[in-house]
């Protein structure tokens, strides 16, 4: 059942995504900062935890889940460290994440000699 749940929610967060692509004029990178605002927002509200709760990856994995765990780290560092925790917070939640998609955007790189077109 867990991954019915984390597919209907992934899924669902996916189609807002795609609906918002195809019927407005939106690129896709403000597509993208849309979403990881969203989870941010979302998680100050406490509305993310729950859905989280609920659907594990479905919600974690998405943009969605990126912007809370930013917020989740931010919210953390204030906590201990005071207003430098706004500094330091997300850089320190999101850094594996991070890492991981430069190492394997680069080792993609380098595996299939990509070509810039003219």
């Amino acid at each position: 059942m867990d991954y019915i749940k984390a597919f209907a929610v992934g899924g669902l967060i996916c189609a807002v995504a795609q609906l918002l692509m195809e019927k407005t004029k939106l690129m896709p990178g403000r597509i993208m900062v849309i979403l990881v605002c969203t989870g941010a927002v979302l998680g100050a509200l406490q509305l993310y935890e729950p859905l989280l709760d609920f659907a594990g990856s479905g919600a974690s994995v998405p943009l969605t889940g990126f912007g809370y765990n930013l917020w989740k780290g931010i919210k953390e560092a204030v906590d201990q460290d005071g207003f430098i925790g706004l500094f330091r917070g997300g850089f320190k939640m999101a850094a594996v994440g991070t890492s991981a998609a430069l190492i394997f955007a680069y080792l993609a790189s380098v595996i299939f000699q990509p070509k810039m077109t003219k």
